[in-house]
Formats: C-alpha cells, structure tokens, sequence
C-alpha cells in the first residue's frame, strides 16, 4: 500500500484502498454528480500533463481562485504532483491583494471558477500589464477551459508522471497560502508536503471508524478544510460539496452526511434556527422542547451530571433531539469547529443531542492544527481546544503567549525572512500570537488574541474577545466589537441578530419599516441595554460595556469587515464606523 510522505500520495492509496464511486460529489443542474476514484485520479493526471506540456516546471507558482467544487481539488492534486507550489486565491479578494499576491508569487496561471472572476483577473492583467494564463472551470466564449490543458497533453510527447513525482521530496514546497489577516498587507505563508501530511494524520485520530460521508461547505482557499479534505482522502471518506452557504440546510437534509467542519458562527445560526421554531410550539410540546433545551445547556462530558441527569437525558433524546439531528440530516457522528472560539453552551447542548462538536485550534502557519478535542474518554473537555495533537510540542511564553514546535509549523514566509525571523525564534517555537493555558496540565484554553488586548486611559489591559464571545450568547446578537483603547471605558459596536429582534418587537408591539428604523427606538435601545447588563455582570467594573452603539449594515467578507474566515477586520470596522466611535466618546 502507498506510503503516505507527500500529500499527492494520497492518490495512490485511494486507488488502492478506498476505491469508490463518489469520491467527491457535487450538485449541477439539480442532481448529484458523482467522481468515482478513477475518474478523480484520471483527471488529476490529464491535467498535470497538460501543465507540464504548457511549460509549468518544478517550482513555478499557479493559483486557484473559485468557490469549492470538484475542479478546485482536481487541479491541486495535478499542480502539486508535478513540483509546482499552488497559491489558493479567496474569491472575494480586492483588487490591490491580488495584484499583490499575483507580482509577489509571480503566478504562471490562474485557474477561475467563473465569467465574474475571469473579469476580475483580467482587468488586473491588462491594468498592470502582468504576465499570466486565466484558464475557467465553467465554459464560457472566448476564455480558456481548463480541460483544454489535458487536450494539450494528448497532442503531445507521451509524459511518464512518475518521473516528476519521483523528484518530490517531502520537504518541497507544497503551497504558499496569503493571509489576508486583520490588518496590513499579505504574507504568504510557505507550507510544505510534510507540514500537511503530519497534520492530516495527526489529526485523522478523532474521527469514528464508521464515519463515510461528509458535507463541505468552508473555503478550500483555507488551509482549515483544504487540511480536513486530505484527511478524508486519507480515511477514505467521500466528500459532498454545498451548493453554497445559503444551501447548507437543504445539502445536510439530502445528502446525509456523518459531519462537517464549520465555524461558531454557523453552529450559532443553526441553534437559533432550532430555538426559534421551539418558540413557535405551543402548550405541552412547547414545555418539552424547552425542558429538553435547559437539559442540554447544564450537559457534561461522561456522566458527570449523575444518574438522573442521565435518566432525564435519554427521554429528550428519544422525543425532543431526534428533531435536531434530523434538521442537520439524521446521522451526523461528529462536526469540527474552528476558527474562532466556540461558545460552551453550543458544545454542550450539541454534545447532549448526540452531535459531538470537537472545538480545536490553529494557524495558518501551522498547517493548520495545533490542538483538537477528541471523541474518545477523557479526550475533550468544554471550554477548551482539547489536547495539543501527536508529535507537537506547545508551550506558554511568560507573557502567557502560546508557543509551538512541530512538523506543522511552516518554513517561513515567502520573500520575508524579516517576518519568519519575528514569529520563529532561534529555538524553533512559531509565536503564535494568542494567549493561553493549560487546563488539568493537559487542555489547552484560548483565553485571548495577544495583539487584540487593549490598555483603557486608566492603564487597565481588556480582552475584547472575551467580552464578545459572552455577548453573543444572547439570541438578540449577531455581532460585537469591544473597543476602547487609550479611553475612559469600554463601549461597543453592536450589529443586533434582526430576526430575533423584530420578532421581539412584533411581540412588543413596536412598529417599524426598516432594520435602520428599528435599532432607533428606544424600546429597542433599553431591551439591547439590559442584554449588556446581564452579561456585563461577569466582568470586573473596569471591563464592563459601558456604552454601545448599533449598527443595521451586516458585516461581510465581501464588506471588507471580516476576514475570509470570519474574523474581525477590528481597524476596517473602526475606520468604517468613525462617527459611531466618536459619538461615543465624544459624548461623555
């Protein structure tokens, strides 16, 4: 069987132990079409003969910029086997990133998914004079297919692959992933074929046996799926893709999958979704469905409840629960979350319906995983990213900044050894920049963003994103920054969660006609402000929100206020909210 050392082996050991005829699968025209492994693999090779017959050699740089779908897996695995270093492109780049990313990494060739960013990449081609094929995925007049690369190769010299493969060593280069980040210019984050495959298998441990089916919906252009996606190529597991963000809901319910990974704020959505339908039950079954939804808030790991708990929770999860895990499709084994900090009360009411969510934690730069929660006894614990994974070394700096050593952690950034230099010190421990602890000397807790934490006028250091989280526990939010920094208190931005909201105010018999009407009245206002004293009573006097604006503008990616994997933009949404701010200063 194929040895796994580089990640394009993982080819080879699907055709020889997981042959299949949905190796991935996705929806076009309504219906679910369907890769087998050699089909898959075939194409694979077809293409990266054609780019070796289009003059792409060892080391050259060709980037993909498209939403997930078969292609974008296809056209990885055939530029990686040949030596070339793949750049993923986030769809919604601006402009001046991809100029930068495409002048940075001197890109041969782009591959685009449609008509919409094939205009993208060639206005800053013609603008900028730059240098570089677009090939499409979808068939459009005019524009290069992609499969036209495959039809080059068999008009040429026969290419023996196995010559090419062979020259790949696993510490080659295997991609060069720019992170937009919250603030400043791309760096391209240099990942080799060992940092991935270290990582992969590392973290293929948490995942049950049976486990066969998965549904993808985040970015491949992060490293976060792009990982998990050789993972299940190394556990054989076939992949559905979503049809997109706005489809998840009706994908789960046809598809059927055993997990998906996600981020919080998708796994909130969901459990808003579901509390808001238990809202609109009535009488008894009313009752129920919130006596089972208490339950599963007060749930812990492993029986720790006691008997009765145990006792109450098997009937909620024979009359209420079967309802929930049906809405995410009915035979969900596990769901991983990453990207931002997971609220408890998602875990344990997720953990209690028999829909395990295994919170971990990493980087780009570390390819991605650092610390994963387990499924096995004693391998999670709520509030944490569970334990750091197999052949990784973490440690806590003084400052309390965490600190990692291991095959995961990147080569460096590409033309910046000033910046390699500033986060991997002499020692080999990548600085990660987030605070941390240890929990029972064996879990690893996020506690903070060091570069977020804040110093108010009066010298008192705030970690915003602590505050944030707790926040958002409350259904009436979707959004929340703390800010701060050099003033007198701690006040904040606050985007309400409408749905929530304006059932609230048709409840309360407040009228109003636009999300921009609604957060002006009042009424609106004081039921916002007893949300931020509730929670405020977690936090010492000098943490707590003293004053808050509201905003009706949904923060997106695509607003510049996010970051591709949903983050906050905290210096965009500063600048793009000046007014707010100053209002809230300015006024005392």
């Amino acid at each position: 069987m194929a040895q796994i050392t580089r990640v394009f082996d993982l080819l080879q050991l699907s055709l020889d132990k997981f042959q299949k005829d949905d190796m991935v699968a996705a929806k076009q025209d309504g219906l679910w079409v369907k890769y087998s492994t050699e089909k898959f693999v075939g194409l694979v090779n077809g293409l990266s003969r054609g780019l070796i017959a289009s003059g792409i050699k060892k080391d050259d740089k060709v980037a993909i910029m498209s939403p997930n779908r078969p292609e974008w897996n296809i056209c990885d695995f055939g530029i990686m086997q040949i030596g070339a270093t793949q750049v993923p492109m986030y769809p919604t780049l601006a402009e001046n990133d991809i100029k930068f990313i495409l002048k940075d990494a001197d890109v041969k060739i782009v591959f685009v998914s449609d008509k919409i960013l094939f205009d993208k990449l060639d206005k800053v081609r013609t603008k900028d004079s730059l240098e570089f094929d677009i090939y499409s995925f979808d068939k459009m007049e005019g524009v290069p297919h992609w499969m036209e690369l495959s039809e080059l190769a068999d008009r040429s010299e026969p290419i023996d692959l196995q010559v090419y493969r062979d020259r790949i060593t696993p510490d080659d280069l295997l991609t060069l992933i720019y992170t937009s980040g919250t603030t400043g210019t791309p760096k391209g984050v240099m990942l080799t074929h060992d940092n991935l495959v270290s990582n992969c298998i590392a973290s293929s441990v948490m995942y049950p046996k049976n486990f066969a089916k998965a549904l993808s919906f985040l970015p491949l252009s992060h490293i976060f799926e792009r990982m998990v996606f050789y993972m299940y190529f190394y556990l054989g597991i076939s992949i559905y893709y979503a049809q997109s963000m706005d489809t998840i809901a009706a994908d789960l319910i046809e598809v059927k999958p055993h997990g998906f990974t996600t981020v919080p704020r998708l796994l909130e959505k969901v459990y808003d979704r579901i509390v808001a339908k238990g809202a609109e039950l009535t009488g008894i079954k009313k009752q129920l469905f919130f006596w089972a939804l208490n339950l599963g808030l007060r749930y812990e790991l492993e029986g720790k409840n006691g008997f009765f708990y145990e006792l109450q929770l098997k009937i909620a999860n024979k009359i209420i629960f079967p309802k929930w895990r049906e809405a995410l499709g009915g035979n969900i084994m596990a769901l991983v979350s990453g990207g931002a900090a997971l609220q408890p009360r998602l875990a344990r009411v997720f953990w209690a319906a028999k829909m395990p969510v295994l919170e971990g934690y990493g980087l780009t730069e570390t390819s991605p995983v650092i610390a994963v929660n387990g499924l096995d006894p004693g391998a999670a614990k709520f509030t944490t990213v569970g334990k750091v994974i197999k052949d990784v070394e973490v440690k806590i700096a003084e400052d309390g900044e965490i600190l990692c050593k291991g095959p995961n952690v990147m080569r460096g950034y590409y033309n910046r050894p000033d910046l390699s230099d500033e986060v991997i010190d002499k020692d080999g421990f990548f600085h990660t920049g987030d605070i941390g602890e240890f929990v029972d000397g064996v879990y690893l807790r996020i506690t903070d963003r060091k570069k977020e934490i804040f110093k108010t006028a009066g010298g008192k250091y705030i970690a915003p994103q602590v505050l944030e989280n707790k926040f958002k526990e409350s259904p009436y939010i979707e959004q929340v920054i703390v800010i701060g920094e050099n003033e007198r208190f701690p006040a904040a931005l606050i985007l309400p969660s409408f749905p929530a909201l304006s059932a609230w105010c048709t409840r309360s018999d407040i009228p109003y006609t636009t999300n921009e009407e609604m957060i002006k009245n009042q009424r609106v206002i004081d039921k916002i402000q007893s949300v931020i004293d509730h929670f405020n009573q977690d936090f010492g006097n000098w943490e707590k929100v003293k004053k808050f604006e509201l905003l009706y503008n949904e923060w997106s990616i695509d607003g510049g206020e996010l970051t591709p994997k949903l983050s906050l933009k905290r210096k965009v949404i500063l600048q793009k909210y000046i007014d707010q701010v100053e209002k809230i200063y300015n006024n005392g």
